[in-house]
């Protein structure tokens, strides 16, 4: 069967546009670009089903590879027969793939091994021919030097119908079809380390079917395995039913040799296929889990780099701390480092009032229009000095520090500010993030930003692949200002990547400022394919073509051009009057290559060119009477922020160190099968304590009937 074939019928798609997206990824084409210009190729997908039908077609091809490295491993030990060969090629599992190779696999020296070159397997077969003599007899004729006894004889020969029945294709999936149907997992707490292993404390003797188990609570387990605190078995509920069926098939009760037969199929399941496949439902089981949290990690880091900007503004941003205290910064417009000092309002020098006044000070020296505090160790406290100042006009915002400090001690970081500590460092990159998180949060491993479940124990190579196609998405979507952004925000651009992102930055600073996209052609190593691939995704404000400052491609300013000139106008006359648009008749330009999703997405652009889709960043306050974890009392109803998404439920941030947690039972009046259906990232809400745990320093929280 095709893999196009195969793709389609697990995506529910047609074959059509499974081919047609393979073919544009196989010619360089980018997720991004495919999914927002190449709509009538691909029958409309959306980047998450093109980025499905990619993973699949390599997985699937490299099936396909390992399946041609089988067929020519049997065939080299001369062994391949026609019929092997058909069913190798139409299986459709990676399991079934590697049972049928099992008993061909090239072997390190095993028991069984060891017995045939004792001259053992001749009484291996003897024994399960359902013989009436006795087997000691029949294994006293292969008593030799290397084998020194009857016993000793019997043994090899059971081990080697213990491999036999271990590497047989039906047993296999016999106990795998049991462990799939009835495998628990169960966890429990090694006795030595009961007294470190609190964290773990619900997982000391916990048990479950396996196929229930969330992806939270098999990778908690995992990790308390990996750290030697629990021990973790899966093995099927049925487990004496299955080695039953084997039983009946092995063991031929009438036979004189049932009971080494029998002993064999006890030493095979115990020591070769119970482990062998309870590596595979632990294998695959993990994968899930993996993939669900990797699901939760992306989703929460699409939210988080999707936020709301304050946009350009002139910005103080504040570091806050005691005893080291408060790294202020003040940045222009465009983020450029202007001013940076120390002030100690808190212990414990407690200079309140100079600090007070030196705000008021600099905010008018600077012009500040907004003030970005870090919502960390003495953010509260900051933000009250902040709000004394009573700067006129200029909104106090607390930012999340998570991940400044990896930023500010970074590489990064280092190049764009050799001559700074990594304390201004830090307190530049606050106040950046709140004028464009986006811009300022793809400088920093997504790992570090304070969002997602377990992101250290997943599947690294398979996590990396999905957040790095996160960021792309999200920068894509954004759109990029050509002529302000960093090498580290246009390296995400399609198309684009590090080199390429380094040279337009060089060539911006030798020429200038880009006034139209076409100059990109000028950038060393920036190609046709590559122009093709960014162009529409980088924003030029001001040049000497509107369309430049909108996601209309290149490829389609002449069709837009003639849109005008039916019109009897010009580009910005077009752009500029919504009544003279809203009178085109978007069907008599459909043509072979441009159909009406192209033509609605170009009138979409038309309707709002240059806006960002982020929308705009608000104040929040948090309840003034909260500083610490001693404040908070049951029955209070606080104002809060969705500060992280779980499959458990959500963290939400009250204005102290510690984060409350809404779990997914307590998210609503009605049941809630994921937390992502009820709230995201970044959003405003009144919650009720419900519980305070100060021992282990934890917060319950809940919306039921509230937040309609």
């Amino acid at each position: 069967m095709e893999i196009s074939h195969i793709i389609a019928s697990r995506l529910g798609l047609t074959q059509r546009q499974v081919e047609a997206t393979v073919n544009l990824l196989a010619e360089g084409a980018t997720i991004p670009f495919i999914s927002r210009y190449r709509k009538e190729a691909t029958g409309g997908l959306n980047e998450v089903q093109i980025a499905q039908i990619n993973d699949l077609n390599d997985q699937l091809t490299e099936f396909e590879r390992r399946k041609a490295y089988i067929i020519d491993t049997i065939e080299a030990q001369g062994k391949l027969t026609d019929e092997l060969r058909e069913r190798i090629e139409a299986c459709e599992e990676a399991n079934a793939l590697e049972d049928l190779y099992l008993p061909f696999k090239p072997k390190r020296k095993t028991r069984a091994e060891a017995a045939r070159q004792k001259g053992l397997e001749p009484l291996a077969d003897w024994l399960m021919r359902r013989q009436k003599s006795a087997p000691e007899a029949e294994a006293g004729k292969f008593v030799t030097d290397e084998v020194p006894d009857v016993e000793a004889a019997l043994q090899g020969a059971r081990d080697i119908i213990a491999e036999r029945i271990n590497e047989n294709e039906q047993t296999r999936q016999t106990v795998r079809s049991a462990f799939r149907r009835t495998a628990v997992i169960t966890s429990k707490v090694v006795k030595s380390k009961m007294g470190e292993a609190g964290k773990y404390r619900d997982y000391f003797d916990w048990s479950e079917p396996l196929r229930r188990c969330s992806s939270h609570r098999l990778l908690a387990m995992r990790r308390g395995e990996a750290e030697g605190y629990l021990r973790v078995d899966i093995s099927p509920a049925g487990e004496d039913e299955c080695l039953q069926r084997l039983k009946k098939h092995y063991v031929h009760p009438q036979s004189s040799t049932a009971h080494q037969v029998e002993e064999a199929l006890d030493d095979a399941y115990k020591r070769l296929l119970k482990p062998s496949i309870e590596n595979e439902a632990a294998a695959e089981s993990k994968a899930k889990a993996d993939e669900a949290a990797i699901s939760v990690f992306a989703e929460n880091l699409r939210q988080l780099l999707l936020a709301a900007p304050l946009g350009q503004k002139r910005i103080m941003g504040i570091d806050p701390g005691f005893r080291t205290g408060c790294k202020l910064v003040c940045l222009d417009a465009q983020g450029n480092l202007l001013h940076h000092e120390t002030i100690f309002p808190h212990e414990p020098r407690r200079e309140w009032g100079r600090s007070v006044c030196r705000v008021a000070q600099l905010a008018d020296r600077f012009a500040i229009e907004a003030v970005a505090v870090g919502g960390g160790t003495a953010g509260r406290e900051t933000e009250a000095l902040v709000k004394e100042a009573r700067l006129e006009g200029v909104d106090v915002f607390l930012v999340s520090e998570d991940g400044a400090s990896v930023y500010s001690a970074s590489a990064v970081a280092r190049e764009e500010f050799p001559d700074q500590d990594v304390t201004v460092r830090g307190a530049v990159s606050i106040g950046r993030r709140l004028a464009d998180p986006l811009a300022e949060l793809v400088k920093i491993d997504p790992k570090s930003i304070g969002v997602g479940q377990y992101q250290h124990d997943v599947d690294q190579s398979e996590l990396k692949k999905t957040l790095d196609r996160t960021v792309s998405l999200c920068v894509n979507t954004v759109g990029v200002n050509l002529n302000t952004a960093s090498k580290h925000l246009l390296t995400y651009v399609s198309g684009l990547g590090p080199a390429l992102a380094q040279n337009i930055v060089d060539y911006r600073a030798e020429h200038g400022a880009f006034t139209a996209r076409r100059q990109l052609l000028d950038v060393p190593r920036l190609g046709a394919k590559a122009y093709e691939q960014c162009a529409g995704f980088l924003r030029i404000s001001g040049g000497t073509n509107p369309l430049d400052n909108t996601a209309v491609h290149p490829e389609r300013y002449k069709l837009v051009e003639q849109m005008a000139r039916d019109k009897g106008c010009d580009v910005d006359t077009l752009i500029a009057d919504p009544a003279v648009r809203h009178t085109i008749d978007l069907k008599q330009y459909v043509d072979d290559q441009v159909g009406m999703p192209t033509l609605q997405d170009i009138m979409a652009e038309l309707d709002r060119p240059g806006r960002d889709p982020r929308g705009h960043a608000e104040a929040f306050a948090f309840d003034s009477r909260i500083h610490d974890l001693a404040d908070v009392e049951v029955g209070m109803l606080l104002p809060g922020i969705v500060s992280n998404i779980t499959q458990f439920g959500c963290f939400v941030d009250i204005g102290i160190k510690t984060k409350g947690l809404i779990h997914v039972s307590q998210l609503s009046d009605h049941y809630v099968k994921d937390p992502l259906e009820v709230v995201h990232l970044q959003q405003q809400l009144t919650v009720k304590v419900i519980g305070v745990d100060e021992e282990r320093g934890r917060i319950s929280l809940s919306l039921k009937g509230l937040n309609p």
